[in-house]
């Protein structure tokens, strides 16, 4: 009779991957303790940012809990009562909530579409300049501004358009045209929050396109001169592509944070006769939550703001690593 036998797997296999597996571990560990014990002062100064983020950033986040709470002072985070998405709901039944939307998208649209381009301009423009006096101090003149802290921006801002003493009045009525109340007129706000963030900004921003441009290979502007090409088409074939990575990721950053826009400025420009165009969302929570010590309101409103932004984020860069294959993440 016969005997019907198995035949069984191969023996060792397992072992053998076990001890892939522990080689490997082994080898990144070693790796590891050698890059440790090579670049520890390296290592050490990451802990003092990476403790600061801990603190301030992280741990924090915790505390988001509270937009689900009816917040008690006396009971704290914590202890208050759990309300759901109540608050959430209060907001999104607010009259002002569309209203808050539109001025905070419309402000950093308007933002982002005024000071991206801008700034690249200026970076060609400098690093086409040959005269080392004249280029170094058109860095300084545009590039000092953003030095100046924003409550003196709006005080000059203020002061320029004021419609009895501003230059610009006062240069319109050399004109024969009647002063003109810039800050009074809603009209106006968006105009004069964006230019003068442009003013403020475009120098330091045109400093990082400045130092994409110092990586481009010279020998492909000398073979682009060989061939022909004029300096608006060796800007056009050899810069702007030399320096779209850079772009990408800082375009994908600036609309990863189009809801976010600062607070500080929009409050200061803000008055009761422009306030239908300069109520935006960073002082609808600043209003809410510390004026009127709304504090769980508030923690919605912001979380709110802070979802949004992560959505942009997430698809603007997607868009971008598709379209061009440049992205945060790669």
């Amino acid at each position: 009779m016969a005997v019907l036998t198995t035949i069984p797997p191969p023996v060792g296999e397992a072992p053998a991957q076990q001890r892939r597996r522990r080689r490997r571990e082994r080898t990144t560990i070693t790796r590891l303790r050698r890059s440790l014990r090579r670049h520890w002062t390296l290592y050490l100064l990451m802990v003092v940012p990476l403790i600061w983020f801990v603190v301030f950033k992280y741990i924090p986040m915790s505390n988001a809990v509270l937009a689900f709470k009816n917040y008690n002072v006396v009971k704290g985070i914590w202890g208050s009562p759990w309300v759901g998405w109540q608050n959430f709901e209060l907001f999104f039944q607010n009259p002002v909530f569309w209203n808050l939307v539109k001025n905070t998208f419309l402000l950093s649209v308007y933002t982002v579409a005024a000071s991206f381009p801008i700034a690249i301009i200026l970076a060609l423009a400098l690093n086409e300049i040959r005269m080392g006096l004249f280029k170094k101090t058109v860095q300084l003149v545009t590039y000092a501004p953003y030095f100046i802290s924003t409550v003196v921006v709006v005080s000059m801002t203020i002061l320029m358009l004021s419609p009895r003493l501003g230059i610009v009045n006062e240069g319109l009525g050399f004109f024969g045209v009647p002063a003109i109340d810039f800050l009074g007129n809603p009209d106006y706000f968006r105009h004069i929050y964006v230019w003068s963030d442009v003013w403020q900004t475009t120098g330091y921003s045109a400093v990082i396109y400045l130092a994409a441009l110092a990586g481009v290979d010279p020998a492909l502007h000398e073979s682009a001169k060989i061939d022909g090409a004029t300096r608006l088409q060796r800007i056009r074939h050899v810069d702007l592509p030399g320096i779209m990575p850079t772009a990408v990721i800082i375009l994908v950053l600036a609309v990863g944070n189009i809801m976010a826009i600062g607070f500080e400025k929009a409050f200061l420009l803000q008055n009761p006769l422009n306030l239908s165009e300069s109520e935006i969302i960073a002082t609808y929570v600043y209003k809410t939550g510390l004026l009127n010590a709304d504090f769980s309101l508030a923690t919605a409103v912001g979380l709110f703001n802070s979802v949004i932004n992560l959505v942009l984020l997430l698809g603007v860069n997607m868009v971008a690593k598709r379209i061009t294959g440049n992205g945060l993440w790669s």
